[in-house]
């Protein structure tokens, strides 16, 4: 079954200054979700935004909240940004035990929100197989975590196309993100392997006319999966 490849613009990368506004550009120019790159200086080495940005955005949009925690104890955290109204919230494998990770799945699934797990570059994506039938999406991450503006990692697409794979044989289905140095340029390469949400910071955000810079990476993204899948959207 054909799904549309969506568009999350990352706000680490809008004007804070502004932030109303270029939230509302993006929801009007049709962005799927909006990323919220939330970084705590120690997992990563930036410290960004945090739970009174997160409630601020649930009143000032529509677009689903895709909270991307970037944190030493996700499982501290979690209550936080669930109570502000995350709709997705992604925890990262590396700083979680087996018992760890599936108990931060249960706690976002039994608030109501969608259940995300990512892995760095260097994290192999099998370590996700215990909670993979449990999670509604996992992100790969397709640069190091930590900064905006950093070029795609060459062979990311590799390790989407491995996530679908384990995920067709575990039978389930979670949408596949992939997060770092998406544009036009690189969409189609991971939306061929089976990325369904694509995270894009400056080449949204940073360009003359952000509307038609996620026109271009959605497009270009559309175009790459038809391709793969022969060429045919079949029913959606």
């Amino acid at each position: 079954m054909f799904e549309p490849v969506k568009i999350a613009p990352s706000i680490l990368s809008a004007d804070f200054a502004n932030l109303a506004r270029d939230v509302a550009l993006v929801e009007e120019a049709g962005a799927g979700f909006l990323h919220v790159d939330v970084m705590d200086g120690h997992f990563v080495p930036n410290l960004t935004m945090g739970v009174p940005v997160v409630r601020s955005l649930k009143r000032a949009t529509s677009l689903p909240l895709d909270v991307h925690l970037m944190v030493d104890n996700p499982l501290d955290q979690l209550p936080w940004y669930l109570d502000a109204g995350a709709d997705s919230v992604t925890v990262h494998v590396e700083p979680l035990d087996a018992e760890g990770l599936a108990r931060a799945v249960d706690e976002i699934r039994a608030a109501g929100a969608k259940a995300a797990a990512s892995v760095k570059p260097g994290t192999p994506v099998e370590v996700l197989a215990p909670v993979l039938a449990d999670l509604d999406m996992v992100l790969v991450m397709s640069v190091e975590p930590g900064f905006s503006g950093q070029g795609f990692i060459e062979g990311s697409e590799e390790k989407v196309a491995r996530v679908a794979q384990l995920a067709r044989a575990a039978g389930s289905s979670p949408l596949i993100e992939v997060d770092g140095g998406i544009g036009a340029a690189t969409a189609g390469r991971v939306a061929a392997a089976g990325a369904d949400v694509l995270v894009c910071g400056n080449a949204v955000f940073a360009a003359d006319d952000p509307a038609a810079a996620l026109a271009a990476v959605r497009d270009a993204a559309q175009k790459a999966r038809l391709a793969a899948l022969g060429g045919s959207a079949g029913e959606a």
